[in-house]
């Protein structure tokens, strides 16, 4: 069955850091651009960040710089989503896609159930 997983979400204080984890079963991960994205209550779906299969990194979200990093573990066949100094407005369900827009991924296939992170003191 090929589908990707996130997962590592949870309850931070304002500064804190999470790791969110992208896990992918039935193909490789490699092969393809990853991208995370958030939706937080009341908003649309935006893109945060996306590793092309180069490693370039593509920001979407000008607030996350600085702050959030991308990077791949092929061994683990995993896509990471490292996040410090985190915000109340960081809030949001988090997903991950083999795409790097969301006009991409939704041309393609359907969301997995996404990782919780919520910031709050």
């Amino acid at each position: 069955q090929v589908q990707l997983v996130e997962s590592g979400g949870g309850l931070v204080q304002p500064g804190g850091s999470l790791r969110l984890s992208c896990a992918a079963s039935g193909f490789t991960l490699d092969y393809y651009a990853i991208g995370w994205f958030r939706q937080a209550p009341g908003k649309e779906r935006e893109g945060v960040l996306c590793i092309r299969r180069s490693g370039i990194t593509i920001y979407y979200a000008d607030s996350v710089k600085g702050r959030f990093t991308i990077f791949r573990d092929n061994a683990k066949n995993t896509v990471y989503l490292q996040m410090n100094s985190l915000k109340p407005e960081d809030t949001a369900v988090y997903y991950c896609a083999t795409a790097c827009t969301v006009v991409a991924v939704e041309e393609s296939g359907s969301w997995g159930q996404g990782t919780q992170v919520t910031v709050s003191s």
